[in-house]
């Protein structure tokens, strides 16, 4: 089955301050803000939702399809996609734009101050989910607001279920125009802050919101997450990751095993186990793509995690 990955593409350049924010920014002069910090440490990574979740679905063994924009400056990310054998089909280059990235700067009580510049995001709404033949299954995950919205009526208008994933970029949205998403989609996924700024926006309970779609998947971080769904509550445990190094991508992790489960028709508690397993390997590892388990370890993982085979 085709997946269709829709959402961003981007750079991630993580720097570290030896020190502490607060030590240097004082309360009573932040309107006359000016400061500066040393990075010794730094180090750039491939992200972005579309690529972290196209880059999980295929350590799974499938071939997902991605769906980005990319601007004058992707010439390393493409060199990437073609080693890991991932399509690029749908991944548009927009001349004179820089690709997505965000400069991350993390103290030692890990506070972070990030800039973001969506660049070559913004013009995602010139790609259109009718020009991938042969998809299934998709994800509308954070990308340009315009793409966002486009991309969910798309899928509706073609009749292929796909997930809706706000995100981060759930702050662009109206309480109208999220309903109308959830109302196109098939599923839809947040995190517990997501979930609840969702049910403030469009002052729905979670109960209801779960009406709106065949599944609600909410995320609790090391609590695992729940999956509501034909009127019931999953209830999925988290898988105690081997240490601790990095969250950055977990998320995109799991959203790429929701999507392997409902491609490959497991029930809900499966779907939930395996896209838990996928954010516990991912936190064991620095940035969004640098854990790298076969299909047989992941297979491996998930009987010692649950006491079952998975495939």
């Amino acid at each position: 089955m085709s997946i269709l990955v829709c959402g961003s593409m981007a750079y991630d350049t993580i720097m570290v301050f030896h020190d502490r924010f607060k030590r240097h920014i004082l309360p009573e002069q932040i309107h006359i803000l000016n400061v500066s910090f040393l990075v010794p440490d730094m180090r750039r990574e491939f992200g972005g939702c579309a690529g972290n979740i196209a880059y999980n679905l295929k350590l799974l063994g499938a071939d997902p399809l991605i769906m980005a924009t990319v601007g004058d400056d992707a010439e390393p990310y493409r060199r990437r996609l073609d080693k890991l054998g991932l399509r690029q089909d749908h991944v548009r280059h927009v001349p004179e734009s820089f690709t997505a990235q965000a400069f991350i700067t993390t103290d030692l009580d890990d506070n972070q101050i990030t800039a973001f510049h969506p660049g070559a995001m913004n013009q995602s709404h010139l790609n259109r989910v009718q020009d991938a033949a042969g998809v299934k299954l998709g994800i509308v995950s954070p990308d340009g607001r315009d793409g966002m919205l486009n991309h969910a009526t798309q899928f509706a208008a073609a009749g292929v279920p796909f997930v809706f994933d706000p995100g981060q970029g759930m702050p662009l949205f109206s309480g109208e125009e999220l309903l109308h998403c959830l109302n196109l989609a098939t599923y839809c996924t947040v995190n517990d802050y997501e979930a609840r700024m969702l049910c403030e926006r469009t002052g729905r309970s979670l109960e209801q919101l779960a009406g709106s779609v065949e599944a609600l998947v909410v995320t609790l971080g090391p609590e695992g997450s729940r999956i509501y769904a034909g009127g019931e509550c999953v209830e999925i445990p988290c898988v105690a990751a081997d240490e601790v190094v990095d969250p950055t991508g977990c998320g995109d992790a799991y959203r790429a095993g929701l999507l392997y489960g409902i491609a490959e028709g497991y029930d809900w508690l499966k779907t939930g186990r395996l896209a838990s397993l996928l954010g516990s390997i991912k936190i064991a590892s620095r940035g969004g793509q640098n854990h790298a388990p076969d299909r047989a370890e992941i297979g491996a993982r998930y009987v010692q995690a649950f006491g079952e085979a998975l495939w």
